[in-house]
């Protein structure tokens, strides 16, 4: 039985575009659509599931759907259906939230702790229905990106539309031994950035030969080479590393920023 597609609802606005999106990619991917409401206590709930259920089946009237009522908090309730999901996705910001926020509480907590890629719904419609035709990757040094650059190539297959790997270093200002990396940045002479984006498409690249890839290396800070690359994109996808002796995801600044920040739906990838 394929694991499905879950999305978060809760009312909003937000979240039922979170719910076209999200039914339009269980179609691509022919998975199911389970839509999940968690809340205490559940008075409405009946409501709510119906209108969300009714919007999903608008979208994808082929959809394989369901639904599901929990009685816990909405993080908690999510964290646990990510165990067994193809992808969980949420709109950026959901109906309790202040409307000064850049993103939820609920969309950021689950982005920093899921075991699956979790896509937050962000930006006009022109962003969330695919008119760009581009999905944009970002890649950093080590091991951190292969899981994105594998999920980002997959989404791009199922698209059929282009794929942008972009790679952001910088240079230390006069110092023999530089600091440590962070985010995606990387030292020019501690390996060529095009190389780095070279060792991530290897073999990965290979299985989806369909896809045209294109390489951007960028010198400056990740999260102004990733925004300015996600104005053309219909998707950003970003990685994210497990953290050592930690539950949840090592997030960092740059994920961050483009969590709260980009114009288009976002996907954070857990290193694998």
């Amino acid at each position: 039985m394929a694991i499905p597609v879950v999305v978060g609802v809760d009312g909003s606005e937000a979240s039922l575009e979170a719910v076209d999106w999200a039914a339009v990619e269980a179609v691509r991917h022919d998975v199911p659509l389970h839509l999940v409401y968690a809340v205490v206590p559940d008075h409405g709930a009946a409501d709510l599931i119906a209108v969300a259920m009714e919007r999903a089946r608008k979208s994808a009237p082929s959809l394989r759907l369901s639904s599901e009522v929990l009685h816990e908090d909405p993080a908690s309730a999510l964290l646990g259906q990510g165990r067994n999901a193809f992808a969980l996705v949420l709109g950026y910001r959901g109906r309790g939230d202040l409307a000064g926020l850049l993103l939820g509480s609920v969309s950021l907590a689950v982005s920093a702790r899921a075991d699956c890629p979790v896509v937050v719904v962000r930006g006009e419609a022109e962003y969330r229905n695919g008119r760009f035709g581009s999905v944009v990757v970002g890649v950093e040094d080590g091991e951190g990106s292969g899981t994105a650059v594998q999920f980002a190539l997959r989404e791009a297959h199922v698209r059929r539309c282009r794929l942008v790997a972009v790679h952001a270093w910088s240079v230390p200002p006069g110092a023999l031994s530089p600091p440590p990396p962070s985010g995606y940045a990387l030292e020019a002479h501690c390996r060529p950035p095009a190389q780095v984006l070279d060792d991530a498409l290897r073999g990965r690249a290979e299985r989806y030969r369909s896809v045209t890839v294109s390489r951007q290396v960028v010198e400056g800070p990740a999260r102004q080479a990733l925004l300015a690359a996600a104005t053309g994109a219909d998707l950003l996808v970003v990685g994210a590393r497990r953290r050592r002796g930690h539950l949840g995801l090592q997030l960092g600044l740059v994920n961050h920023a483009v969590l709260h920040h980009a114009p288009c739906p976002i996907a954070v990838v857990p290193q694998m």
